[in-house]
């Protein structure tokens, strides 16, 4: 299976505010995005996931 590049967006929490993020990953589908994207962020920034949200996640074209 192939990766294609995805673009995911959203927040996580740093003490009491929420901070946005946008993340490029690689990944073979938008569940994977999803998940490698929240494996990065938490291990970053010793977060549990519920610690961060995902608002969207799109192709990225040209790529």
């Amino acid at each position: 299976m192939e990766n294609v590049a995805y673009e995911v967006k959203g927040t996580f929490q740093m003490g009491a505010e929420w901070r946005p993020y946008t993340k490029r990953i690689a990944a073979p589908n938008e569940k994977q995005a999803r998940e490698r994207t929240l494996a990065v962020i938490g291990s970053k920034h010793r977060l549990k996931r519920r610690y961060i949200t995902v608002d969207t996640i799109s192709i990225l074209h040209g790529e």
